[in-house]
């Protein structure tokens, strides 16, 4: 099961990025096509927007699955274990309270969008919009999923703060030469001067 959920998620991350190209090769040939050419293709822009939704939704799944998300941990890294769980708890819950709404909201709309066609592809609506099922279904799968961790006693301590650190954070002692001490650089810069 682990390798069938790594393949779709491997799936989602080509459909983004087949989404990102598609939309910069729309997007600027149509831009190469009006200036040059004085001329230009309908569908570009209905369709780049089209992918632009879909790339959203798509990476939001992704993202869900490695926490990268924005997120404020100040509070909870200071709570004992037991507060760390009541608010694993209550984040999760209302994550999936909001995916169900997500789904509630978008089979209300799912009348009007099938019967609503683009204007210049003349596609039905409900494949652009219809992406909310894919999304708060999967997202939904994965706050259930953490639930059932959470409530069996599966999660270290480090599990329960969702935030993942930034990549940007620089570690100095990784910057600063091994060889050399705050003493020595600083004779080094008295010499030179």
């Amino acid at each position: 099961m682990p390798k069938i959920i790594d393949l779709f998620f491997k799936l989602l991350e080509f459909l983004v990025v087949a989404c990102l190209v598609a939309m910069v090769i729309m997007v600027f040939g149509n831009v190469v096509l009006r200036y040059g050419f004085n001329s230009g293709i309908s569908i570009s822009d209905e369709m780049s927007r089209y992918c632009f939704i879909w790339l959203t939704y798509l990476g939001a799944m992704v993202a869900m699955r490695e926490k990268g998300h924005l997120g404020v941990d100040t509070l909870v890294r200071r709570l004992s274990l037991g507060g760390k769980k009541l608010c694993f708890f209550l984040s999760e819950v209302m994550m999936l309270g909001c995916n169900v709404l997500f789904f509630w909201g978008t089979w209300k709309m799912h009348d009007l969008q099938v019967t609503n066609i683009s204007v210049v592809v003349g596609i039905s609506m409900i494949w652009i919009y219809g992406i909310g099922y894919v999304t708060a279904s999967v997202m939904a799968a994965m706050n259930l999923n953490q639930l059932r961790l959470l409530l069996t006693g599966r999660l270290k301590e480090e599990d329960l703060v969702m935030v993942v650190e930034s990549e940007d954070t620089v570690v100095l002692d990784e910057l600063t030469p091994k060889a050399a001490s705050p003493v020595s650089l600083n004779s080094e810069v008295r010499g030179r001067a």
